[in-house]
């Protein structure tokens, strides 16, 4: 992945970790999750959507968890009241680009719900224990996305 359009909302420690993460994916993909209250080093990916509405290319750096061959992502915007604009375009178009370190592949996006949700809620919340806490600070529930790599 290379010169990718990016929203310019995204400032900061997140645009950061994106920009080590593009430059040297193996360095990229761990993060230190101390500052925000987690453990240390996690295991990320970057998601690139396109837009719903703009059509621009967005690349954010998402904890994720394996789980049955997918990767399991959390839109948590960290317990804000409303979802992440990853989210709604994953929605939209329902198709992104993943990168986990220097593996780069299209996976389709799926919302999981009930035990299936439960189950990775659980095992993203063990991993990255602020999950929990997001999910109490806000009125919507946190949505689960499961990643599946289209083969």
């Amino acid at each position: 992945m290379s010169d990718p359009i990016v929203e310019a909302s995204t400032t900061g420690w997140i645009a950061q970790h994106r920009d080590q993460y593009l430059k040297d994916p193996v360095a990229g993909h761990l993060w230190d999750s101390s500052f925000a209250g987690g453990p240390g080093p996690l295991p990320t990916l970057l998601l690139t959507t396109t837009g719903a509405k703009s059509g621009t290319l967005s690349v954010m750096p998402l904890l994720y968890g394996d789980f049955k061959g997918g990767y399991a992502i959390i839109a948590s915007k960290g317990g804000a009241p409303k979802h992440p604009g990853w989210y709604h375009n994953l929605l939209a178009r329902n198709v992104a680009t993943v990168q986990v370190a220097e593996k780069v592949f299209e996976a389709t996006a799926r919302v999981v719900s009930g035990a299936e949700r439960a189950q990775i809620w659980q095992q993203m919340a063990v991993m990255y224990p602020p999950y929990t806490q997001y999910q109490e600070k806000t009125d919507r529930e946190i949505p689960v996305v499961l990643l599946e790599p289209i083969r």
